[in-house]
């Protein structure tokens, strides 16, 4: 674990690859190279089902011939390897066509001081422990009245380091860890088996939700969805669980994505500094909150980061950009490069959150006399170009204030500025995923049902 931990061999590395793209005619470059060791156990009925362990080392190169980039990526480190790719890259950059926009960031924006966001964990459990948190979390889950069988439980730990240099003296280092554990249970029988389930994944092991409670909330969730009913298509107010309503915030965000607004395919792209939510929502980026989901103290060009309102009091404030998109806005990068090993940088959130209101979710309901609350979404059936708005739903009921009977097999359908202009949150916001919201109210949404 200490090679692993340990990052001078992965700063030499991109140091090497930096230095021969140089060598090799290349006016700029920068390396990512990353390590990874993961270990996973599943669990069914009592029996480990699959246990697996592994461990990687990933580098990617990027090299720019005046405006002409070109991205290569590999596992063969060795001395032969890194040779290899340094050619390939400045080959593919010298035949690839011009990007006036392309290039690395200003050294005037690089991170230079580097917080401890107390990201790692360094105690990486043995297979036992991870065995013993998912036998645990599915004796629990089983133990719920109502509950026929396992869908199965799961935990896993590992810990990842990445290092990124650049020609114009950056060098940055990053490492953190990951603990989760997750429980399926299925209740009823026959054709009328409902499925749910309950996961907790954090940074550090002693943040993790104990799995005898993930387990017992999963098979409370499934007992819950037995005997659903259909509805009538009505439009409605309808309500969005904590667990599902982030994705809201990932609609919003997607739209006030630079590469998205450059490229005009956003709904958003005219609407910079004006009011799209209700006075009061704030929906913040916060990559330096520690233990975060997604912290970090650079972005995937080097640029420092730092804390950024997208929305204030309603108001749309800045789109999320890196330095390219920056570049064609006409405006400064915002730090939130991001970056594969094999891909050039592109814009996207850290830790992603819209700020908790006052009411309680049971006060959030409690006028609704004829309404819906989502507990699970399907498909992807939002066009970001226009706004539109179609998923399918599973959920409740709402009648007179109260969450009453289950209903699945529906859909919900709006346009995302008409429900961003009317939400309202609750006052239980977590931070449990990388983007995170309270739950929520939408006015006028159509049910789609009988």
């Amino acid at each position: 674990m200490s090679s692993l931990v340990d990052q001078s061999a992965l700063s030499d590395l991109a140091e090497r690859l930096v230095g021969a793209a140089r060598r090799a005619g290349a006016d700029q470059a920068d390396a990512v190279a990353v390590r990874s060791i993961s270990l996973s156990v599943e669990v069914r009925d009592g029996a480990v089902e699959e246990s697996q362990r592994s461990e990687g080392d990933d580098v990617g190169l990027r090299v720019l011939v005046g405006h002409k980039q070109a991205a290569v990526s590999t596992n063969d480190v060795r001395g032969d390897g890194v040779d290899a790719l340094v050619e390939r890259a400045v080959a593919m950059a010298r035949a690839a066509p011009d990007d006036k926009f392309a290039g690395l960031a200003d050294p005037a924006l690089l991170a230079h001081a580097f917080p401890d966001l107390d990201l790692l964990d360094p105690a990486v459990p043995g297979v036992d422990v991870l065995e013993a948190r998912a036998q645990a979390a599915e004796a629990a889950a089983l133990d719920v009245k109502g509950v026929s069988k396992s869908g199965g439980a799961s935990a896993s730990a590992g810990i990842g380091g990445m290092v990124l240099v650049t020609s114009t003296g950056f060098r940055g280092a990053t490492i953190g860890s990951r603990h989760s554990v997750s429980m399926s249970a299925i209740a009823g029988s026959g054709t009328g088996m409902e499925q749910d389930y309950d996961f907790s994944s954090t940074l550090h092991a002693t943040d993790l939700e104990g799995a005898d409670k993930i387990g017992r909330t999963a098979g409370e969730r499934a007992v819950e969805r037995l005997n659903p009913r259909k509805v009538t298509t009505r439009r409605v107010p309808v309500v969005f669980d904590w667990r599902v309503s982030g994705s809201l915030i990932g609609h919003l965000v997607s739209a006030a994505n630079g590469a998205s607004v450059a490229r005009k395919t956003s709904f958003l792209r005219e609407k910079l500094g004006q009011r799209i939510f209700a006075p009061g929502i704030d929906i913040i980026d916060d990559p330096l909150r520690p233990r975060g989901q997604r912290s970090r103290a650079f972005d995937a060009e080097g640029v420092v980061t730092r804390k950024l309102k997208i929305v204030e009091d309603g108001v749309l404030k800045s789109w999320l950009l890196d330095c390219a998109t920056a570049r064609e806005l006409e405006l400064q990068t915002t730090g939130h490069a991001q970056r594969g090993v094999s891909s050039v940088p592109y814009p996207g959130p850290s830790n992603l959150y819209l700020q908790a209101g006052e009411p309680s979710p049971d006060q959030l309901i409690a006028d609704i006399a004829d309404g819906f609350y989502v507990t699970d979404l399907i498909g992807m059936g939002v066009n970001l170009v226009t706004g539109d708005y179609s998923r399918g739903a599973a959920g409740f009921w709402i009648e007179n204030g109260k969450r009453t009977y289950p209903v699945s097999e529906v859909t919900i359908a709006g346009q995302l500025g008409e429900m961003f202009a009317s939400l309202k949150p609750a006052n239980d916001l977590s931070f449990r995923y990388g983007t995170n919201a309270p739950t929520l109210r939408v006015e006028g949404l159509t049910v789609a049902g009988l």
